[in-house]
């Protein structure tokens, strides 16, 4: 078989994504999953464009083993030396450098020639080989170049030292058989003197089709991202394109990649986690009902041979039909520790399993059953580690029509507790003006997402909230999981305030040289 290599830019393209923010412990997480998912290159941020990206290089670097860890850089010599520096203790590593080749963006974003560009392109491959022996080379907005330029640019970069050349469709603009028409001119010129790489967007819908004639001509690399995530429209879904190579054999016979589709569904969810984000439920392979059937007719069909109405199993991408085994306050360490294992989480250390115990004996004590979606809420809620500055203690809210809503909150910082009370424009309102009078940090809200975990009255409340500390930086994500939806909004809440003061941490580390 012929490998195709996948290279998944969702820590760096996908963080791009509105709202899809990402600090560092949570892309060292998925970071994680996504090598046990096999890909091949984990491109895991923009070093130069933020002291947290460079953390979070660096200590992606510093874990993961088997995949490679890429770095992405302007050609600028500058970004290509701190990218090498963020890379510094990867076992497998690789600077990805890039400049504009479509008129349009060199007379507009550039404002430089063809022959500058071509230079500026050359030196920088240049001095990425001198810091890393695997050096990619993108021609940024490559489907609206000029072909004639892109094959001495092409010749040129690869010349320099470039062993991957990559062509995205920056835009979105191309259908299937333009970029397919592209790859195979480019193939025939360039030969077996570098990887061909296709990186494409989704604004036409066109994104896996596109990838997938890249692939028909040549193409041996795919970027892509989990959930299809990344700016505007997105980028072409991992997800889709591993299992069409999968299932459809018959037209792409003899390619496969190093993809355990068993962990799709386990990256899937863990991305939907992170950010907050989840897939349509009718999204391909990964949506709520990609394996659901309504239908009578095909109800029918299904119990007769699934065959009927289902190209693919579940269990291909890692979702496990439930065992009937269901746990309760009753259930002990042994029962609990089985039941993760038959829902992924094998390599648990003991300290998480203890803490993951804790919470469920916590939550057996509040509901009857818990499922298996409350569980894998819990461990992707221990999975991730942040400093806690600020932890909730204690919530009381009040509330009723035509009254005035108010809370007192408790929260606890280095050891001392602190408690105060605000009234708001509603619960949600008191509850974040009681943090923030508590805390001296005033956050905008941008987003607030609740969801149930599970089914029924007593199912867990997951609230996604989104808030911007600092006009002059990112809105950060937070998490909070709780019965109570007020309580796990409160915990959402802090979870983003001691993510921005992590991140204003490591930013004054930094600027002192620490």
């Amino acid at each position: 078989m012929e490998m195709i290599k996948i290279f998944d830019t969702t820590l760096r393209d996908g963080e791009q994504s509105p709202g899809a923010s990402m600090n560092t412990e949570e892309k060292v997480r998925l970071a994680l999953q996504l090598e046990k998912l096999g890909v091949d290159v984990i491109e895991a941020g923009f070093a130069a464009a933020s002291p947290g990206d460079f953390e979070a290089i660096s200590r992606i670097g510093e874990v993961v083993k088997n995949s490679t860890i890429c770095s992405l850089s302007r050609a600028l010599t500058k970004d290509i030396e701190i990218a090498a520096n963020a890379l510094r203790n990867a076992k497998h590593k690789r600077i990805h450098t890039f400049i504009a080749t479509s008129k349009i963006h060199m007379e507009y974003k550039l404002k430089m020639k063809e022959d500058e560009v071509l230079k500026r392109a050359c030196e920088a491959v240049k001095l990425a080989r001198s810091l890393c022996e695997d050096v990619e080379f993108s021609c940024e907005d490559a489907c609206r170049s000029d072909v004639g330029f892109l094959k001495e640019i092409a010749l040129a970069v690869i010349e320099a030292g470039a062993s991957t050349l990559n062509l995205p469709d920056t835009v979105g603009y191309r259908i299937p058989s333009e970029l397919g028409s592209l790859i195979k001119e480019m193939k025939e010129c360039v030969g077996d003197r570098a990887i061909l790489s296709v990186h494409c967007h989704n604004d036409l819908g066109l994104a896996v089709a596109n990838s997938l004639e890249g692939i028909k001509n040549g193409a041996r690399q795919l970027e892509c991202t989990i959930n299809g995530l990344g700016e505007r429209a997105g980028n072409t879904a991992l997800e889709e394109i591993v299992m069409i190579l999968k299932t459809r054999q018959d037209i792409f016979k003899g390619l496969d990649t190093r993809i355990n589709t068993k962990e799709i569904y386990a990256s899937s969810k863990l991305v939907s986690d992170i950010t907050g984000i989840r897939p349509q439920p009718n999204k391909a392979i990964v949506g709520k009902n990609a394996f659901s059937h309504e239908s009578g007719i095909h109800q029918d069909g299904m119990l007769k041979n699934r065959e009927t109405y289902e190209i693919m199993k579940a269990s291909d991408i890692g979702i496990i039909e439930s065992d009937g085994l269901v746990l309760g306050k009753h259930s002990g360490r042994a029962a609990f520790r089985d039941k993760l294992a038959s829902l992924g989480f094998v390599d648990i250390s003991q300290e998480a399993l203890d803490k993951a115990f804790a919470e469920f004996k916590i939550l057996c004590d509040k509901k009857k059953e818990v499922y298996d979606e409350d569980l894998r809420s819990i461990m992707s809620a221990e999975s991730i580690s942040i400093p806690q500055v600020f932890e909730l203690v204690s919530l009381q809210i009040g509330n009723c029509s035509n009254g005035v809503p108010h809370a007192a909150i408790c929260i606890q910082k280095d050891g001392d507790k602190c408690v105060d009370a605000a009234i708001g424009n509603g619960s949600v309102d008191a509850i974040l003006k009681t943090i923030d009078r508590i805390s001296g940090y005033n956050g905008v809200l941008k987003d607030y997402k609740v969801e149930a975990v599970s089914e029924g009255k007593d199912a867990l409340a997951r609230v996604v909230v989104k808030v911007e500390f600092d006009p002059n930086k990112p809105a950060l994500i937070g998490h909070g999981l709780h019965l109570d939806t007020m309580f796990a909004t409160a915990k959402a809440y802090l979870g983003a305030l001691n993510s921005y003061l992590a991140m204003k941490e490591l930013i004054k580390h930094k600027n002192m040289g620490v």
